[in-house]
């Protein structure tokens, strides 16, 4: 079988950062998806299912309730390696072009306060695995590690 593109990035090279994952062509639209890389892979801890699953809550709902990218978002989660999330927009856009929004959503989910959106029995499949106080620090430090000035090799996979 033919590696899948996404194995085929220098994970050893791999910095935190926002990425183009893939551009796919669906009839006269095109998806972009993006790799938003939080913890330097196989060098840093993987971030916890708790702070993830919570983060996955804030984020989908701030996304999908944004006034110009709501309409636009397909998909938000989590690698399954817990390095990072994928965006999903429909759209062709380049990395850049959204780190206003990666930067308004982690503020938003930095300094979140209340009930986590969709975390009870009845509304999600696993809600008392969250963690907020987490999910709140790995927002802080990704805005100030990476978001807030980001360089351009944070923004294009390494060669």
């Amino acid at each position: 079988m033919e590696k899948i593109t996404s194995f085929t990035i220098d994970h050893i090279r791999l910095q935190p950062g926002v990425y183009v994952s893939r551009k796919d062509p669906v009839g006269d639209q095109v998806i972009t998806t993006f790799d938003i890389r939080m913890t330097s892979p196989n060098e840093e801890p993987v971030m916890n299912t708790a702070e993830l699953h919570a983060m996955e809550h804030l984020a989908a709902t701030f996304l999908r309730n944004h006034k110009e990218f709501g309409p636009k978002v397909i998909y938000w989660g989590p690698m399954g390696c817990r390095t990072g999330n994928y965006l999903l927009l429909n759209g062709d856009y380049e990395s850049r072009d959204i780190v206003p929004l990666m930067i308004e959503m982690f503020e938003f989910i930095r300094d979140f306060a209340g009930e986590i959106p969709g975390a009870s029995p009845k509304d999600c499949g696993n809600y008392l695995d969250m963690n907020l106080g987490m999910a709140k620090y790995l927002a802080k430090k990704f805005l100030n590690e990476v978001l807030y000035d980001i360089k351009p090799d944070r923004l294009v996979y390494p060669e």
